[in-house]
């Protein structure tokens, strides 16, 4: 072979080479993908400041997390996601501008958030009326009835937490109950739907009590609930309302059982009630009980998965706001990666998800049904010796 055909040769092999290169027959290892095309922009907004804290916190970080692990695998069909976040510090005034922020975005896609149901409530209709997709990671039931096309929510319902919290108490032979509650949005859902469900049963409510958020001390409320001498009490509220409900009942030495709702599962309320949250009743997500549950549950390794990835992330562990914000987040994903970033189809396919095995449930969204869960998404959790346990 001539100097000049072993040149031609080796240039053609080379060509060829980088050819092979270029068409993907020789692929990049998996999570070594680039995104190279438009980045697909999903806004957030979360109560990383202010009281509520705690539970805005780790939905930013878990939305973090996520939008860091899709972007490292090569984004949604080449496309980064971009997330652009926003803190409304639990205030709804600040929820709304950050709303009319995001929806005067052309590129937003899907609004993730907010928090807490007050702010939920305070944007749900500006979304709708925009036709911006919304997933709050709140509570209150009236978020998503009645149906709005646009809104969605992955937190469980107070209703459902209701539906377990009398179980619970019929089977502990709970007849009369104290009801004391935050009087903002989420405490006053909850006392809603806590006398609509239990009229006409056998569990009367006998005393009907209620605190403001910024409140330091319920002990007057407690004490008119002791002299109705209740089987037991039940506060609805987030912290750190709950856990002064706690401390003031142990101090006026009532014996009963202390329910809570789901508002408290998180490691705020066992390090601000101190002793006082010992016993403490409440339905919650099965995140925090993951090991504990059965292996045969669809959501256990889900759940023991996104541990995993948080705590390693983190240095910490997750908690059951965190998982509001991995359904949410991952339920715009989802739609994403089937319709791209149509806001009107991905309206249409969140609400036709089934089978969705998520961190707060296995969703199953109709038209008629923008929760998706079931009071199944709930176990009954009891804190003993500061950790939390199935209770019995």
């Amino acid at each position: 072979m001539s100097p000049r055909t072993r040149t031609i040769f080796v240039v053609a092999a080379v060509s060829v080479v980088a050819a092979l290169l270029v068409s993907g027959c020789a692929k990049k290892p998996a999570g070594d993908a680039v995104p190279t095309k438009a980045p697909f922009v999903i806004g957030a907004i979360f109560s990383v400041t202010g009281d509520n804290a705690p539970l805005g916190v780790p939905e930013k970080e878990t939305v973090t997390m996520l939008e860091k692990q899709i972007n490292a695998d090569g984004g949604i069909d080449g496309h980064p996601v971009k997330v652009e976040y926003y803190d409304d510090a639990g205030k709804p005034e600040q929820a709304v501008q950050a709303c009319q922020e995001l929806l005067a975005n052309k590129d937003v896609v899907a609004i993730v958030g907010t928090t807490l149901s007050g702010t939920s409530l305070a944007i749900a209709q500006m979304c709708q009326q925009a036709k911006m997709p919304l997933l709050s990671c709140a509570a209150s039931v009236k978020i998503v009835k009645p149906v709005q096309p646009y809104v969605f929510k992955t937190a469980q319902s107070d209703s459902l937490a209701i539906e377990q919290l009398v179980a619970h108490m019929r089977a502990n032979n709970v007849k009369t109950v104290g009801f004391i509650n935050d009087s903002n949005a989420y405490g006053s859902s909850g006392r809603e739907q806590w006398l609509a469900h239990t009229k006409g049963t056998e569990i009367k409510t006998v005393a009907l009590e209620s605190f403001n958020t910024s409140d330091t001390d319920m002990t007057s409320q407690l004490t008119s609930i002791r002299g109705k001498n209740p089987d037991a009490v039940l506060c609805w509220g987030t912290n750190p309302g709950p856990a002064i409900v706690a401390q003031n009942l142990a101090r006026l030495a009532m014996k009963q059982p202390l329910y809570m709702s789901h508002g408290i599962a998180n490691k705020q309320f066992i390090q601000l009630a101190r002793s006082a949250a010992e016993g403490v009743v409440f339905p919650a997500g099965k995140l925090i009980v993951a090991s504990a549950i059965p292996d045969t549950d669809p959501q256990k390794a889900t759940l023991l998965e996104y541990t995993a990835a948080f705590q390693k992330e983190y240095q910490k562990p997750p908690n059951t706001f965190g998982g509001h914000a991995w359904d949410a987040f991952m339920l715009v994903r989802n739609a994403l990666d089937e319709v791209g970033p149509d806001k009107d189809a991905i309206r249409a396919e969140v609400e036709k998800t089934k089978d969705f095995v998520g961190i707060t449930g296995v969703f199953n969204f109709s038209p008629e049904d923008h929760n998706g869960l079931t009071k199944d998404s709930f176990t009954m959790v009891r804190i003993k010796d500061g950790k939390w346990t199935l209770a019995d």
